[in-house]
């Protein structure tokens, strides 16, 4: 429990943080957007992404009425079906986390934001690997490598239709067995996400992962982005390693709250 890396509000990459967490919602669209003073809500009735479905607080200082304000929460996110959940990043207020503390909140899914800067292109290795414009396409080949991902499949259609930067859909395909790699890239001005990145199972450990991923920042990079961010779950030491690789860096952390039982 507790805040889960530095004191928010004198880290001296709060600037950072705060654009990260922009792009991240403009590169991850919830169906409904809302905003009580600083805390921003999303929800998502087609997608189970705890992003896409949890109050997003963006001012250390904002911590007045915590109590009726998450009760408030609760009811919109009953009317979605949603449990109530806070994700909890180097903005959230001291005092909305000891309230959470306090009252046995729990603490899940802990993630790492990272960033890259994004190598010249300096040869031509991978340029006949170019974005799909099919999301049709990309979404069932994600869902046939992440099979568990077949209840939102139209969900994950409809919040990639509503991305509003210019995107990249990478899907790595064998001729006879099928999808192997799927990734998106989301440029927005210089900066550029790399989401939903994806390898099958038996496809693992081939430098498919790396490969996805040098195409995905390399178109980046010739649309005009110079950083990649991306978000990691911190228990997914092999996506640590591959993006280590490329020079990602941690920026920070968040993780997700709920109340207790």
């Amino acid at each position: 429990m507790g805040q889960p890396m530095q004191d928010a509000t004198t880290s001296p990459e709060m600037p950072l943080v705060r654009r990260l967490e922009a792009v991240g919602f403009r590169a991850w669209p919830a169906e409904h957007v809302a905003y009580d003073g600083s805390w921003l809500i999303r929800l998502t009735s087609g997608h189970s992404s705890r992003r896409l479905n949890s109050i997003n607080p963006l001012d250390p200082s904002d911590s007045r009425d915590i109590a009726g304000r998450l009760e408030k929460a609760s009811a919109r996110f009953a009317d979605y079906g949603r449990q109530l959940t806070v994700r909890q990043t180097p903005l959230t207020p001291p005092a909305l986390i000891a309230h959470m503390d306090d009252n046995g909140w729990q603490s899940f899914a802990g993630s790492i934001v990272m960033i890259a800067d994004i190598p010249r292109n300096e040869s031509n290795d991978g340029i006949e690997r170019l974005p799909t414009r099919d999301i049709g396409r990309f979404v069932d080949a994600r869902v046939q490598i992440c099979p568990g991902e077949q209840s939102v499949k139209a969900g994950l259609a409809e919040i990639i239709a509503a991305i509003k930067p210019e995107i990249g859909l990478f899907v790595f395909e064998d001729a006879e067995t099928g999808p192997e790699a799927v990734s998106l890239a989301v440029h927005d001005n210089d900066l550029a996400g790399l989401l939903q990145l994806a390898v099958a199972a038996d496809k693992r450990k081939q430098g498919i992962a790396t490969a996805v991923a040098q195409a995905s920042l390399r178109w980046a990079r010739l649309r005009g982005a110079r950083q990649a961010w991306l978000a990691v779950e911190t228990e997914n030491h092999a996506a640590r390693a591959l993006y280590a690789k490329f020079g990602f860096r941690e920026v920070y952390r968040y993780v997700y709250r709920r109340p207790g039982e």
